[in-house]
C-alpha cells in the first residue's frame, strides 16, 4: 500500500521527584491528585491504553490500545514514575510495542528519547552522548529491544547529536517542518531551497553526517499538527480523520506518508477525551480501502529515502528563533503575562554551566582515584540507576572499579556518579520554557543543582554554592517579591535539603505516632531499628532509640541516636546525632527517664536539648506527605470525639430532621451537619467492610437521599468503584460464581441510582475482557436452565450499567 498515515505522540513530563527523596511529593495543585504524574496519568496515558470507541447509544463497542496503533515515545523518567506508581499503565505501553511489532511487519511503535528531555545543542559534547546512551539503555531495559527511532527534546537538533545518535544505531528521528533547509534528490541535482516550512512532508529524508555517517529524518505536518493541538480538531473523531487524509494527494505519483507529530498529553490531557477521537479517527481510516495505518520505521524500510535533506542547525519545534528560548529572552513565552519578560534565562543557564564545568573538573579528578576510567563509568552508570539491586552493583564495581578501594571508595564512587547525573537534569528543558524563575519548573532544576552541589560537599570538593549563587543572582524574577534566582535558591532549595539526620527525625518521629506502621523503608533510605526504649506519663510519651540508617542510591550511612518528646496534640519535639557509644547512649536514658517518671517535662526537654547540641526537629520537619498522614493520625482521638458527639446529635434530632425534609424546610446548619457528617460515615464504614451489605447499603442511601444529605462524591464514589472491580476481578476467575453475579449486578445498578457519576473505567475495563473471555466458556458450563437463564440476565444487567455493548 502506497498511501499511509502515521501519528506520532510525545509523551513526557518533567521529572518531579524531590533529588533528596526520589519521590514525587504532594502537589495541592494537582487536587484530586496526589501529583501532577497521578493526574495526568489519570486523564491521558492510562486511557489511551484502554481508549473507547462507542455505539450510537452511547455502549462501548471496542476498547482499544491506543499505543499498539501510533508511534510514540516516553520520557525515560517518565516512564521510570509509571513503572512503581501505575504498574498496569506501563504495563500497557509496553503490550503495546510488541502488538504493534505484529501489525506493522516487525517493528515496534516505541521511539527512545534522550533521556532527560536535555536540549542537546546548548549541551556538550559529553552530555550529548551520555543522554543518547542513557536514553537507549532506558528502552532496551523496557521494551527488551534496540530502538530505531530516537526523539530530541523539543526537536531540537543540532549535526554532532544526529551524528553520535547514528553511531549508537539509531536510524531515524522526527524533526518539525521549519527545521529543513534544502533538500535535493540523491544522485545528484540541484539543491531546493525548503526554509519557511516548504519541506514536503510526505516522505523520509536522508540526512549526510559529518563522520560519513547518515540519519534519516521525518519532517512531520505542521498545519495538520497545529490543527490537533491547538485548533480543536479533537472535538470531532471524523473530522480529525478527514484531515490526516487531506495530508494525501492524488497528484503524488509516488508511496507517499501523511504523518502528525504533538505532545502525546493532547489526547486526553490537554483535550479531554480527545484519546477517543484518536481511536475513531484511526478505527475510521482503517475501514477505508486504499490506505493505511504506518509508523515511521516500517515506512522507512519498505521506501527509503530518495532525497538528501540538510537541516538547520539549533533548530527546534517550539521556538520560532532556534533554541534560544532555553537561554535568552527570545520573546517566546506562553503569552499568559503581559509586560513580563524573560531575561532570566540567560544567567540561570550561565550559572549552571559554571557549575557543571566546575563539577566536571572535580568529577575527573576524584573520579580518577577510584574509578578505571570516569565518563566511561557515567555512560555505563544508568544501568544501576534501572536497577540499583546488589548484584548489578558489584558488575558495575567490577567492570569500573580501581583496585584496592575500600567501602568508603565506594560511597564515594557512588555519590560522584550521582554527582554527575543530578548535574545532567539540572538541564531538563522545563527548568527555562515557562514565564517566570520562581515557577516550580525552574525550581526543579535548581533543586537539581543543589543536590549536586551537596555531594561535592560531602566528597570535599571546594563549596561551589557561594559562587554558583553570586552568579544565580543576575537572574531577576518578574514578581518583586521573589527577588532573583540566589533568593529562590535560598527559599525554595536549601529548605528541601536533606541529611541523614533528618531522615532520622522523620523515622523516630513517624515510630513514635504509630509504632505499629513502622517501616524499613523511607523513601530512598533503608532503616534498621538497633533499640528503642518507650515512657509514658499521662498524655506524654518519650521513646530515645539506635537506628542505623543507609541511603539506598549512595550507600551512605549512619548510626543514629534519636528521642522524641510528644507532649500530646500536635506538640512534638525530636533530637537526633551520631552515635557516641552504649555508655553515653545507656547514661542519657537514665538522665532522662529519672526526670520524665517525676512529670518534669520542661526539664526533660532542656536534657533533650542539652544532649542533642541544641539541634531539635518538630512536626514541621516532616517530609510532606508523612506530615499529613501523622497529622491525621493525631487527630484520629479528636475525630472520633467530634464523631461521637454529632452522631448523638443527630440521633437525637433524626426524626426532626426527617420531618423538616418531607416539608422542605431546611434544618439549622448545626442539624444539617450533623446528618450530613453521620449519614456519609455510615455510607463508608458500610463500603468499607471486606464484604459490604448491600441491603444496609441500600437502606443508608434511601435515607441520605430521603434527608437530602449532600454525598461525599469523591470518597464514596472511589469505595463504590473499588467494591465494584474487586467483584468483577474475581468472577474473571471464577465465572460460574453466580451469588458473586449477582452482589455485582446488584452494586452496579446502586452505582447507577447514585446523584453523581462514578468513574467505572476501570470496571469497564475489566468487564470487557470479562465479556471477551466469556462466549466460549459459557457453553455447557451451567447445568440448570433455571440458573443459566439467570446468569444470561444477570450478565446483560451489569453489561448495560457497565454501558459495554455485548451480543
Amino acid at each position: 500500500m502506497d498511501r499511509m498515515i502515521c501519528v506520532h505522540g510525545h509523551f513526557y513530563q518533567p521529572p518531579r521527584e524531590n533529588p533528596w527523596l526520589e519521590a514525587v511529593e504532594l502537589q495541592d495543585s494537582a487536587d484530586p491528585y496526589h501529583d501532577w504524574n497521578e493526574r495526568i496519568t489519570a486523564e491521558c496515558y492510562a486511557p489511551n491504553g484502554a481508549s473507547r470507541i462507542l455505539d450510537s447509544r452511547g455502549r462501548i463497542e471496542r476498547i482499544v490500545n491506543n499505543y499498539s496503533q501510533i508511534s510514540f515515545n516516553f520520557g525515560p523518567t517518565l516512564l521510570s514514575w509509571l513503572s512503581e506508581k501505575s504498574p498496569e499503565t506501563h504495563a500497557m505501553i509496553l503490550e503495546a510495542d510488541r502488538i504493534g511489532a505484529r501489525r506493522f511487519g516487525g517493528h515496534g511503535p516505541a521511539l527512545a528519547q534522550a533521556y532527560n528531555h536535555m536540549i542537546l545543542p546548548l549541551a556538550n559534547r559529553r552530555d550529548k552522548r551520555t543522554q543518547i546512551l542513557w536514553g537507549i539503555a532506558d528502552f532496551r531495559h523496557r521494551f527488551g529491544r534496540d530502538p530505531e527511532g530516537m526523539w530530541l527534546a523539543e526537536t531540537a537538533v543540532d549535526l554532532e547529536s544526529l551524528d553520535l545518535m547514528a553511531e549508537e544505531g539509531i536510524r531515524f528521528t522526527i524533526l518539525a517542518p521549519r527545521q529543513a533547509s534544502r533538500i535535493r534528490r540523491m544522485g545528484g541535482g540541484a539543491w531546493k531551497d525548503v526554509s519557511g516550512d516548504r519541506v514536503d512532508p510526505s516522505m523520509p529524508y536522508e540526512v549526510r553526517l559529518p563522520s560519513g555517517r547518515t540519519i534519516a529524518v521525518f519532517f512531520y505536518d505542521g498545519p495538520i499538527s497545529r490543527a490537533v493541538a491547538f485548533e480543536g480538531l479533537l472535538a470531532d473523531g471524523r473530522r480529525f480523520a478527514d484531515r490526516l487524509l487531506g495530508g494525501l494527494s492524488d497528484r503524488r505519483n509516488r508511496p507517499q506518508l501523511a504523518h502528525i507529530a504533538t505532545d502525546g498529553e493532547t489526547y486526553g490531557h490537554h483535550h479531554r477525551h480527545g484519546e477517543m477521537a484518536l481511536t475513531y479517527a484511526l478505527h475510521e481510516i482503517e475501514r477505508m480501502e486504499g490506505v493505511g495505518l504506518t509508523i515511521h520505521a516500517q515506512f522507512l524500510e519498505e521506501h527509503p529515502p530518495t532525497h538528501i535533506a540538510e537541516v538547520f542547525d539549533s533548530t527546534s519545534w517550539s521556538c520560532v528563533h532556534g533554541v534560544e528560548r532555553w537561554w535568552t529572552d527570545c520573546g517566546c513565552s506562553s503569552g499568559m503575562h503581559a509586560g513580563w519578560n524573560q531575561a532570566w534565562r540567560t544567567p540561570l543557564r550561565n550559572a549552571l554551566d559554571w557549575l557543571r564545568d566546575r563539577l566536571a573538573d572535580a568529577y575527573e579528578q576524584k573520579g580518577e582515584r577510584v574509578l578505571r576510567q570516569p565518563w566511561e563509568a557515567r555512560d555505563d552508570y544508568i544501568r544501576v540507576v534501572l536497577d540499583r539491586s546488589d548484584r548489578v552493583r558489584e558488575e558495575f564495581l567490577g567492570a569500573h572499579r580501581r583496585e584496592g578501594t575500600s567501602e568508603d571508595d565506594e560511597v564515594a564512587v557512588w555519590k560522584l556518579l550521582e554527582m554527575q547525573r543530578h548535574a545532567m537534569l539540572m538541564y531538563t528543558s522545563c527548568g527555562w520554557f515557562f514565564d517566570e524563575i520562581s515557577g516550580i519548573e525552574t525550581v526543579q532544576v535548581l533543586q537539581y543543582a543543589g543536590r549536586a552541589i551537596q555531594l561535592g560537599r560531602d566528597l570535599g570538593i571546594e563549596d561551589l554554592e557561594g559562587p554558583f549563587l553570586e552568579r544565580l543572582s543576575a537572574a531577576k524574577s518578574n514578581l518583586e517579591e521573589q527577588g532573583d534566582g540566589a533568593r529562590i535558591y535560598e527559599r525554595s532549595v536549601r529548605p528541601a535539603m536533606v541529611d541523614l539526620n533528618q531522615v532520622c527525625a522523620h523515622h523516630a518521629i513517624d515510630s513514635l505516632v504509630e509504632p505499629e506502621g513502622e517501616s524499613d523503608r523511607i523513601y530512598c533510605f533503608s532503616s534498621e531499628r538497633e533499640a528503642t526504649t518507650r515512657f509514658e506519663a499521662g498524655k506524654a510519651v518519650l521513646a530515645i532509640g539506635r537506628t542505623r540508617l543507609q541511603s539506598r542510591i549512595t550507600r551512605e550511612w549512619a548510626v543514629l541516636s534519636h528521642a522524641v518528646l510528644h507532649f500530646g496534640d500536635h506538640n512534638i519535639q525530636a533530637g537526633v546525632r551520631g552515635f557516641r557509644g552504649e555508655e553515653e547512649y545507656e547514661a542519657m536514658i537514665a538522665e532522662v527517664r529519672e526526670v520524665f517518671s517525676r512529670g518534669d517535662l520542661p526539664e526533660a526537654l532542656r536534657i533533650l536539648d542539652r544532649r542533642f547540641d541544641g539541634v531539635t526537629y518538630s512536626l514541621k520537619s516532616l517530609f510532606r506527605d508523612e506530615q499529613r498522614r501523622v497529622v491525621r493520625r493525631l487527630l484520629q482521638a479528636t475525630l472520633e470525639e467530634a464523631e461521637a458527639g454529632l452522631r448523638s446529635l443527630y440521633e437525637n434530632h433524626a426524626p426532626m430532621i426527617r420531618f423538616l425534609a418531607d416539608v422542605g424546610t431546611p434544618p439549622p446548619m448545626a442539624l444539617r451537619a450533623s446528618a450530613e457528617f453521620v449519614l456519609n460515615a455510615n455510607l463508608l464504614r458500610i463500603l468499607s467492610a471486606p464484604e459490604p451489605d448491600l441491603d444496609r447499603l441500600e437502606t443508608a442511601l434511601d435515607g441520605a437521599m430521603r434527608e437530602r444529605v449532600p454525598l461525599d462524591r469523591g470518597s464514596l464514589g472511589l469505595e463504590v468503584a473499588r467494591n465494584l472491580e474487586a467483584l468483577l476481578d474475581a468472577l474473571r476467575k471464577r465465572p460460574d460464581d453466580l451469588p458473586t453475579l449477582r452482589r455485582a449486578a446488584r452494586l452496579a445498578i446502586l452505582a447507577d441510582s447514585l446523584p453523581f457519576e462514578v468513574d467505572l473505567w476501570r470496571c469497564q475495563n475489566l468487564f470487557y475482557r470479562w465479556a471477551e473471555e466469556i462466549s466460549s466458556w459459557r457453553r455447557g458450563r451451567v447445568d440448570r436452565e433455571g440458573e443459566e437463564r439467570e446468569w444470561a440476565d444477570l450478565f446483560r444487567s451489569l453489561a448495560e450499567k457497565m454501558a459495554v455493548r455485548v451480543e
